[in-house]
C-alpha cells in the first residue's frame, strides 16, 4: 500500500475494507494527514494482491465484512506503525537488502518512480496528499541513472555546432 498508492504509514494502518473501491479504482483515506480525506490510486496490481489478502484472511478467520483491512493482533484494533516497520523491516532482511528501509521508503520509492516514468510533480502531489507542492520535492529523488541520461545543453550546442544535431 505504500508502494503501491504511495500511502503514508498511518493511513495504510487506518484502512478499512470498505475503503477499498474498486468500481472507480481508489482507495478512500480518510482522516489523513492534517485530518483530510483523499482518495488515492488503486493499481489493477495492488488490487489483485488486496484480493488474495482478503481472501486468505477469510480463510484464517481475521477478516470482517466492514473491519480493517490489516487487523491487529485482537482484530478489532487496526495493526499499529510499528508492526508495519517490523514487516517492511523483515521483508528487506529477506531481500538480502542492507540499507535501512521503512514503510516512508516506499512511499518516497512510489513518488521517485513516478517522476522517472515522466509523471508531472502536480499529480504527485496530489496523489501523495501533499499540500505544498515543495514538501513533494522531498520526496521525488532522482535517480543517478535518470541524470547520466539527461544530455546537457552544453552537449546540445556543441552537436549543432558540429552538425551531429539540429538546432531546435
Amino acid at each position: 500500500m505504500a508502494y503501491g498508492a504511495g500511502l503514508r504509514v498511518s493511513e495504510v494502518a487506518h484502512l478499512k475494507v470498505d475503503d477499498i473501491d474498486s468500481t472507480r479504482m481508489l482507495i478512500r483515506v480518510e482522516q489523513g494527514k492534517g485530518r483530510k480525506d483523499r482518495n488515492a490510486m488503486l493499481s489493477p496490481h495492488l488490487l489483485d494482491l488486496l484480493r488474495q489478502w482478503w481472501r486468505e484472511g477469510k480463510r484464517r478467520g481475521v477478516m470482517l465484512p466492514h473491519g480493517w483491512l490489516f487487523p491487529g493482533r485482537n482484530g478489532t484494533d487496526p495493526i499499529s506503525a510499528r508492526q508495519l516497520h517490523r514487516v517492511v523491516q523483515e521483508a528487506a532482511e529477506r531481500a538480502e537488502i542492507h540499507k535501512r528501509v521503512s514503510p516512508h521508503t516506499l512511499r518516497h520509492s512510489f513518488a521517485t518512480h513516478l517522476l522517472e516514468q515522466g509523471v508531472d510533480i502536480r499529480v504527485i502531489q496530489v496523489l501523495l496528499g501533499h499540500v505544498n507542492i515543495n514538501t513533494t520535492g522531498i520526496y521525488t529523488q532522482v535517480s543517478s541513472k535518470t541524470m547520466r541520461a539527461v544530455t546537457s545543453p552544453l552537449d546540445q550546442i556543441v552537436a549543432v555546432m558540429e552538425g551531429r544535431a539540429s538546432p531546435g
